[in-house]
């Protein structure tokens, strides 16, 4: 309920402004190659003159900020916690920050990198709209504070781990991982494994929990869904959508700054297919969703093998063909047995509109082509025995369960397939990561 405070935002965000802003007119003073040379690999330096000094104050307020700005958010998060707005825009505002103070670092520390310089132009700017806007929302919730029960952190955390749809990320994990592996043919430097795949967790449980914020309505009524964080009470829709936009701008961040373009660009890419156009486009608006929503979660493979080739080639492409097909007989295995869930919140999934008969088929023929698409990587020679006989023995059991879905009715061996896919794809992965490493 609203308390009746003297209410503290405006000053917070006056503070806010001016301390971000001071910030920045600092940084720009002090980015040019002068300055850097100056402290060349030193973050901070003993300020022997009036330059150095300028770099030693900028470095010291630089953390001063970045330490208001997460008590700022705090407070946001405290008192705000329903205003999407203001809670969005004070998460943005903190994330930014501290990569544009990370950047910052990595320009003192390669003080000829081009790349970090334009990065670091390009932060800044949006830090300044991002603070306009910010002061803009808190205007407009001056009046409006409120005081929330207090949280059970424990329970907090798990629920906040359930937003980001966990076993969805590991299976998604796996194979980039295995991607990093078949293109590394050996084990990747473990700092590339370790920032890659935290930024690919953050990048899938970002986009699970936009897309709980966005579904929050569907998922109240079916009885799958009905017990997540956001229908069932526990997270704010507001929160839910702060967290998971935080999340996808962190990673956008850490390839960029990390890993390499390319794996940047595609993360980016796979969070507006799955946000946007499987989310918001596709899924109420044809039975085709599953199909062509499926690219967002073959994207992984390729980001894991562009992490440690620097590129997108054939063997990329046919790991994205892999994961991309086995998508529709994995979920239409699912639909079949939620049909009266999906047909209650009238999503067009292919059980609901075509028929269980011809979804059935159609997982069969897919199911089929999946496997075969696995055959292409030894075909021309990507990889050897291992990755071989595990397709085979792995697909002869998918091609039999999907069988067996055509030829008896009911939903018990709908799920028998559903739940073997996911073994399916996750010991798939795991052959080609054992074939990469005695190839």
């Amino acid at each position: 309920m609203p308390i009746n405070k003297v209410n503290t935002l405006k000053i917070r965000t006056t503070i806010t402004v001016i301390l971000t802003g001071l910030f920045l007119l600092l940084s720009y003073a002090t980015s040019g190659s002068y300055f850097l040379s100056i402290c060349d690999k030193q973050p901070f330096c003993t300020p022997t003159n009036l330059a150095a000094l300028s770099f030693f104050v900028h470095r010291i307020l630089a953390l001063v900020v970045m330490f208001w700005l997460v008590v700022n958010l705090h407070f946001v998060w405290k008192h705000y916690r329903t205003n999407h707005l203001l809670l969005n825009q004070a998460s943005i505002l903190l994330i930014l920050y501290v990569f544009q103070v990370l950047i910052g670092l990595e320009m003192v520390m390669n003080s000829d990198s081009t790349d970090f310089r334009m990065l670091h132009k390009i932060t800044s700017l949006t830090i300044i709209l991002d603070l306009v806007y910010f002061a803009i929302t808190s205007k407009k919730a001056f009046g409006q504070k409120m005081d929330y029960p207090e949280l059970n952190l424990r329970e907090r955390f798990m629920d906040v781990i359930q937003l980001t749809k966990p076993i969805i990320v590991l299976l998604l994990l796996l194979t980039t991982l295995a991607g990093m592996f078949f293109g590394a043919k050996a084990v990747p430097e473990s700092r590339t494994i370790i920032l890659t795949l935290l930024g690919g967790a953050l990048a899938a449980g970002g986009s699970g929990a936009i897309n709980q914020f966005l579904d929050r309505d569907l998922d109240s009524e079916m009885q799958r869904t009905s017990k997540r964080p956001v229908p069932s009470g526990r997270i704010y829709p507001s929160e839910a959508l702060a967290i998971g936009i935080s999340f996808c701008l962190v990673s956008i961040y850490l390839f960029l700054i990390y890993i390499n373009p390319i794996s940047a660009a595609l993360t980016l890419l796979g969070i507006i297919y799955y946000v946007y156009f499987y989310s918001i486009l596709l899924k109420k608006a044809t039975v085709q969703n599953i199909v062509i929503g499926g690219g967002a979660g073959a994207l992984p493979s390729v980001i894991g093998w562009t992490a440690v080739t620097g590129q997108i080639s054939v063997q990329a492409l046919l790991l994205f063909l892999i994961v991309f097909l086995w998508t529709p007989p994995h979920f239409w295995a699912l639909a079949i047995v939620r049909k009266n869930d999906y047909a209650k919140v009238k999503i067009p999934m292919l059980p609901v509109i075509m028929g269980e008969t011809f979804t059935r088929r159609s997982i069969f023929n897919y199911s089929i082509i999946l496997v075969l698409s696995t055959l292409l990587l030894p075909l021309f020679q990507y990889t050897g025995t291992i990755f071989l006989a595990s397709s085979v023995l792995l697909g002869v059991g998918f091609i039999f369960l999907a069988w067996r879905v055509v030829k008896v009715e009911g939903n018990k061996v709908a799920w028998t397939l559903y739940k073997y896919s996911s073994y399916y794809l996750f010991f798939i992965f795991i052959a080609l990561i054992v074939d990469s490493l005695i190839a």
